[in-house]
């Protein structure tokens, strides 16, 4: 299962970082970002493959309470997590603190007060991030236990921690590893990529009190530094996964699916399903798509091999099992799937 979950694709950093279009001090912070983040992702791929070697799920430590404790600490430009602890988070003076702290007090409120879960682990567990990751890095990650934010090198991508889908798509990286614990690897990798846009999207239309027609359903449009801005909008686009104002493109059906894809390719897929439900349902996505998809998240046990017609099929019995009788929502749900090239069973 996802240990170290990116909000930026390896794939996407090459791709930046060979684009002679933008600054050559830029391309040059982007592969420094490659770089190190490769490494984690060869500690974490190792730390793995020791604890499945010892039992199937590692559980991490937790704390036990009504509330999530949420402390924030700075990491200084160094790379070592998770820093130093900044005592008064919700009123520093650091912009970047400040923010971090409202935003993940956000989240714990969104699905403490939609979804009634007790923070990531549905347990009360400490939810700790770390800012000023790293100097210039250009990512921000979950990596199992906790969250850290890079500040971005000011031209290609600012500060991760400013953009609300962001933090919410990266905190619901934890909340899957804690209920369906999908691996990162084909469909489960996708639909472990697409929860998180889901969710991400959900807690921004919900911050900001956005009916389903008035989110613009873009994930990370609020991070875009102004050169790249010049060429793109957003990483994704869960109404239009193939637009190529996208820097993450995607695929939108499932007849473009192959095994060994990128996670955050193969998202397009449930991310355009989730869209085309939501949107057909209308008023707030969290009053009715969000539930629905929520409870296939929860209700199913941990499921790390989970395809993509499994979790379809999984909403489609959470929307009977929430909205008995509502032709309406079974319909969306039905045909949202169905236009994504997954038919549910009895359609």
């Amino acid at each position: 299962m996802c240990r170290y979950c990116q909000i930026i694709p390896e794939k996407v950093l090459i791709a930046l970082s060979h684009d002679e279009d933008l600054p050559a001090d830029a391309r040059e912070r982007l592969t420094a970002t490659m770089r190190h983040d490769h490494q984690l992702r060869q500690f974490r791929d190792s730390a793995r493959q020791l604890v499945m070697a010892k039992r199937p799920f590692q559980a991490f430590s937790v704390t036990l309470t009504q509330t999530p404790d949420i402390p924030v600490y700075t990491c200084n430009n160094g790379m070592t997590l998770p820093g130093v602890q900044i005592a008064d988070p919700g009123n520093s003076s650091d912009p970047q603190v400040k923010t971090t702290f409202n935003t993940t007090s956000d989240v714990e409120r969104f699905y403490r007060s939609v979804f009634n879960r007790n923070s990531i682990d549905g347990n009360g567990m400490t939810i700790l991030s770390s800012v000023h990751y790293g100097r210039d890095y250009n990512n921000a990650f979950w990596n199992g236990s906790q969250m850290a934010y890079g500040d971005g090198d000011g031209q290609i991508f600012t500060a991760f921690c400013d953009s609300a889908d962001v933090v919410g798509h990266e905190l619901t990286h934890g909340v899957t590893q804690y209920t369906l614990g999908l691996d990162y690897e084909n469909q489960a990798g996708g639909l472990n990529e697409s929860l998180s846009d889901a969710f991400g999207s959900l807690f921004k239309q919900w911050v900001k009190g956005q009916s389903t027609d008035e989110a613009d359903w873009l994930i990370g449009n609020d991070i875009l530094g102004p050169a790249a801005r010049q060429k793109y909008t957003c990483l994704r686009d869960m109404a239009d996964p193939t637009n190529a104002h996208c820097m993450g493109g995607q695929i939108a059906h499932f007849r473009d699916y192959r095994d060994g894809m990128d996670p955050h390719e193969t998202s397009g897929i449930a991310n355009h399903a989730f869209y085309l439900i939501a949107t057909r349902l209308g008023g707030k996505s969290w009053d009715k798509a969000g539930p629905i998809w929520y409870d296939a998240l929860t209700r199913n046990g941990s499921n790390p091999d989970m395809t993509m017609a499994e979790f379809a099929g999984a909403t489609k019995a959470s929307a009977a099992r929430l909205f008995p009788g509502d032709t309406a929502v079974a319909k969306a749900v039905d045909s949202g799937w169905a236009d994504v090239g997954i038919a549910l069973a009895g359609v």
